[in-house]
């Protein structure tokens, strides 16, 4: 992965980020020509299709044309719920200015939906909700700043899919043609652990080299569950007006950004391992079995602020894509637990305790309280295994 860190701000936006997304969620599909007729490229291999995208010259600017398919949620997963345009699909529109600022507009009968984006912060505004939920991006390292990015060499490329084809299944660069642009398509399926995700496909301009689609699949599913992919795009300068739009002023926020994690005595809470460690460092019981759902514990970790009320743990069962990830943390006074809304999502029993719990075609989250303490436990698995894996936290 070191070579990403050598490429431009908006490449890294508009290509890696994709390729990211399809490598860390991969089966095995046949890969098709998308997008109907047109051009495609000549046959080239994957290492050095790759470079000539990443080479590629900077656009000045992107406008397309966009369709957004979302089919993550079965029917029953939410309740009474209309949904908006990000849990639904749409279709709309995406502005990317030469500096990594973007919008993008989704449009639909079940609302309308807006993200934004600039080098620190990520908004994203839900019409239907009237909120507006904000993302702080990590700052970079002064040891970053100001450094002159190159692109990846070739070799270092044919390194990184060789490291890549250890875990996962990569196909040869398709030729194939997206929003009327010649194109290549990749698609990535796990080896092993690879829990309910099946292959990943991404598509980018030939000669551009940017991504003009993405899509993930579920196992055993010849349709995607998530894709974004251009209809129509062209090249040329943006203006700031259409990236740099603010949600409403009545809006209601929500702040994502993970809190900073504190340290005492300089020993930060990451820095604390261990069940036995852990443990000393909360006031509250662990349930952390030696294995869960028949995958063996791996790692027991501290986590949030330095003060015991915003302590928790992280435990983490079996390995890669399959994992199951269980957090922990003391229910406070008020007898708050999880401090979720947890009323759109169908109520779950587990052995004389009601949980919620939201499934979906890629995986499954259990939320519940038990003996003043308060789980959130997530794994690329079915229902029923999800809530055997909650039942067992004891």
């Amino acid at each position: 992965m070191k070579f990403f860190r050598q490429v431009s701000t908006p490449r890294l936006i508009l290509f890696v980020a994709s390729i990211a997304v399809i490598a860390a969620a991969t089966g095995a599909i046949a890969v098709t020509a998308f997008g109907g007729g047109g051009s495609t490229p000549p046959p080239k291999p994957l290492a050095q299709a790759i470079h000539d995208a990443l080479t590629a010259p900077e656009p000045q600017g992107i406008t397309a044309r966009i369709k957004y398919m979302n089919n993550l949620f079965p029917s029953g997963a939410l309740v009474g719920q209309a949904g908006s345009a990000l849990m639904s699909g749409a279709s709309g529109r995406v502005w990317i200015t030469n500096d990594g600022r973007g919008r993008l507009e989704l449009q639909s009968d079940s609302g309308d939906a807006q993200i934004t984006w600039n080098s620190t912060q990520v908004n994203v505004y839900d019409a239907t909700s009237n909120t507006d939920y904000r993302f702080t991006l990590p700052a970079q390292s002064s040891t970053d700043t100001g450094k002159t990015k190159t692109p990846p060499t070739l070799d270092e490329i044919t390194s990184f899919l060789t490291q890549l084809a250890q875990h996962a299944s990569v196909s040869d660069a398709q030729p194939s043609n997206v929003a009327g642009q010649p194109a290549y398509t990749v698609s990535v399926s796990p080896k092993h652990d690879g829990g309910l995700l099946g292959s990943a496909q991404l598509a980018w301009d030939a000669v551009q080299g940017v991504p003009l689609r993405v899509a993930v699949y579920a196992q055993g599913n010849s349709s995607p569950v998530l894709e974004l992919k251009a209809t129509d795009i062209a090249y040329g300068p943006v203006s700031s007006s259409d990236v740099d739009v603010s949600p409403p002023a009545g809006a209601k926020v929500v702040d994502l950004t993970p809190p900073t994690s504190g340290s005492t005595n300089g020993t930060k809470p990451s820095d604390v391992t261990g069940l036995d460690a852990v443990q000393k460092a909360v006031s509250f019981h662990i349930a952390a079995p030696d294995s869960l759902v028949g995958l063996p514990r791996q790692t027991v970790q501290l986590v949030g602020g330095s003060d015991t009320k915003s302590k928790g743990v992280l435990v983490v069962y079996g390995q890669g894509l399959g994992a199951v990830v269980v957090f922990e943390h003391a229910v406070d006074a008020s007898g708050n637990g999880n401090g979720m809304q947890t009323g759109a999502l169908p109520p779950v029993s587990l052995d004389g305790v009601t949980g919620h719990e939201l499934a979906t075609q890629l995986g499954t989250v259990v939320l519940f309280d038990r003996t003043g303490v308060s789980y959130v436990l997530a794994g690329s698995m079915p229902p029923a295994a999800a809530e055997a894996a909650a039942r067992a936290l004891k």
